[in-house]
């Protein structure tokens, strides 16, 4: 048998769910077509300096059935995410679609429009407000609304709009209280090491087609353009609250702590459209997404779903989202937001009741049955989270890491334990003999179980390298979550290819220069490498001339600490004067000779401090040791 060709058992199984599954039901089809006004021809969008930074025109081999390398359902969902273009939600409201990997939306205000999420990039957003100009007119933006903190409904914010726009009051930029500080902090505190494992979530070195990416089930893939941020000049901090923009009177409901740390939906009235922002879309989302995040709250989620219900369902007439295509008619929203809600409800207290009997995250995840009617509505199916990691999150979410088995408390790390199964198994060519018989029994789970040990031990085993890559990609093929089959695909290819590193930047200039010195001091106790620091003992005043704000520093026992406090030099090792929050960046990355820097006291403590501050590797390796 080929080795890249799709396995007798994972054919056998798309067979059975082209079967089962609703393949008939196809108003989803319907709705992702209505309103249609005209597409981006090509769709394809470049940076200024030529590169390609969205290429939706690549998906378009994503026509007719689904190949035996693709799960039928993902395929069918692939299909629906790559249609493109400018749609009419309702009269005044308009969405582009498949210019990103999320929505753009524009509503009709008295002189202008009102701009919902204005995707990942300049480039794109730009493109996508081109695009509704060329069909409804040049009219001018008066506000940007960010429905949530993630840099998929921010991160294209210069496209519309500019911050000396912003500056001048000629537009409004809302969002849900909390929204700066989450969005900066989590692109900024972890951002390396989730940008690294986003490169494989969302497959963006993959190649496009039938044997390589097809997209995540929330979209096709992140832009890779110019990611940028302007601070809100509304914060919404009540559900309730009501507010008129330009003419178009909105109302607001808080949802903190679901999809996003600070996410908001909200309703149009004289539309009678209600926006959710991302916490409904057309599949089961994540509770913990594989690229790394805080464990997200289902019984929160669920929660405002329900109050969603009650305070705008009887009164409106469609509801869209962030993402996918919205959903019209009374009847079918109520039950759109109803087993959307339920979905959420059934996993949070469903692993809560298993747990309870002791049950590890584990175990509760590998089988956990889902309700008829949540099995057989598309938008709750597992493109983009899954059951099986979502059940685990709650787990985590509770209980944390540990699952109370005291064998399991003090586990060696894999590249301690990787080779003592090896040696346990008989060496590497016996672990391989294993891994290829499970591989011909289609037990994938098993050869990939092995292999990972394998290459923990040896990494460069010909034989074991190449049956992992094999092995994984039948798992990908396999997979009906998009972000698992990348995953999975995305270790295949760097067994074969090497590591690919990071595709897309996890910290901007223009998010950079959105942190406030408490949070430039956080991320610089996060590099501080603690056991080469663990000798020293300096006191750093560090005063902002343009803030009028001093701050001490102290390093102790490899530990940082930051505080608000006058500037004392009698007791300072050194004084450090800085013309702005930007020299300080440019310290920490080790300028130490650019102009807007003044060093009092003790010049020594100051190189003592950089030289001890880490940089995050993006590329890290991820499938090998």
């Amino acid at each position: 048998m080929d080795p890249h060709a799709p396995a007798p058992s994972i054919e056998a199984a798309h067979r059975e769910h082209a079967g089962t599954l609703p393949f008939d039901d196809t108003r989803d089809f319907d709705d992702a077509d209505r309103g249609f006004l005209g597409a981006l021809e090509p769709c394809v969008i470049r940076a200024a300096d030529g590169r390609v930074v969205w290429d939706n025109d690549s998906y378009g081999f994503l026509d007719g059935e689904a190949p035996s390398t693709v799960h039928p359902s993902l395929w069918r969902q692939s299909q629906l995410c790559a249609k493109q273009g400018l749609y009419e939600v309702v009269e005044g409201i308009y969405q582009v679609r498949g210019l990103d990997l999320s929505n753009i939306s524009f509503v009709e205000s008295d002189t202008g429009i009102i701009v919902i999420d204005p995707l990942v990039c300049t480039e794109t957003a730009a493109a996508a407000l081109a695009l509704y100009r060329k069909h409804r007119g040049d009219r001018r933006v008066i506000a940007v609304i960010y429905t949530h903190s993630h840099v998929d409904h921010f991160g294209g914010v210069l496209g519309v709009t500019s911050q000396a726009e912003v500056d001048a009051g000629k537009v409004a930029v809302i969002a849900p209280e909390g929204f700066t500080e989450h969005a900066v902090q989590e692109n900024i505190y972890a951002g390396t090491a989730m940008a690294r494992r986003a490169g494989y979530m969302y497959g963006a070195a993959l190649a496009r087609g039938p044997r390589g990416q097809v997209g995540c089930g929330l979209g096709q893939t992140p832009s890779t353009g110019e990611v940028a941020i302007i601070v809100p000049t509304l914060d919404i901090r009540t559900t309730g609250e009501t507010h008129s923009i330009d003419g178009v009177v909105i109302e607001f409901q808080m949802a903190p702590g679901t999809e996003a740390p600070a996410e908001m939906h909200f309703y149009f009235p004289q539309f009678r459209a209600l926006c959710m922002a991302e916490n409904a879309t057309h599949n089961l989302h994540n509770l913990l997404t594989l690229r790394g995040a805080l464990v997200r709250d289902p019984r929160a989620w669920a929660g405002y779903l329900t109050e969603a219900l009650d305070s705008f369902a009887d009164r409106t007439d469609v509801v869209f989202a962030s993402h996918h295509w919205p959903t019209w008619g009374a009847e079918r929203i109520v039950e759109y937001l109803s087993l959307q809600r339920d979905l959420y409800a059934y996993l949070h207290d469903q692993t809560l009741r298993l747990l309870n009997q002791g049950h590890t995250g584990i175990e509760i995840a590998e089988d956990f049955p889902m309700p008829p009617a949540l099995e057989r509505a598309w938008h709750t199916r597992g493109y983009y989270g899954s059951v099986s990691h979502n059940v685990k999150a709650v787990y985590q979410r509770y209980m944390g890491w540990f699952d109370g088995n005291p064998g399991r408390l003090w586990a060696h790390p894999p590249e301690a334990i990787g080779p003592r199964y090896v040696e346990a198994m008989g060496g590497a060519d016996r672990v391989v003999e294993i891994a290829q018989r499970a591989f011909d029994d289609g037990d994938y789970r098993w050869a990939a179980t092995l292999l990972d040990h394998l290459m923990f031990t040896d990494a460069e085993h010909p034989g074991g390298r190449q049956l992992y890559a094999a092995t994984l990609q039948q798992l990908a093929y396999g997979a009906e979550n998009g972000p698992w089959r990348n995953f999975f695909l995305a270790g295949a290819t760097e067994l074969v290819d090497g590591n690919f590193g990071t595709p897309t930047q996890s910290g901007s200039p223009t998010m950079l220069a959105q942190l406030t010195p408490e949070q430039i001091f956080d991320a610089l106790a996060i590099s501080v490498n603690g056991p080469r620091a663990w000798h020293l003992d300096v006191a750093i005043d560090v005063t902002f001339e343009d803030l009028g704000v001093n701050y001490r520093l102290t390093l102790r026992n490899g530990v940082l600490v930051h505080r608000k406090l006058p500037a004392n030099p009698s007791s300072a090792t050194a004084t450090l004067r800085l013309a702005g929050k930007a020299r300080l960046l440019a310290l920490a990355a080790g300028d130490q000779s650019s102009p807007g820097l003044q060093v009092d006291g003790d010049v020594q403590a100051l190189q003592q401090f950089t030289e001890v501050l880490d940089r995050p590797d993006p590329a890290f390796n991820i499938v090998t040791p």
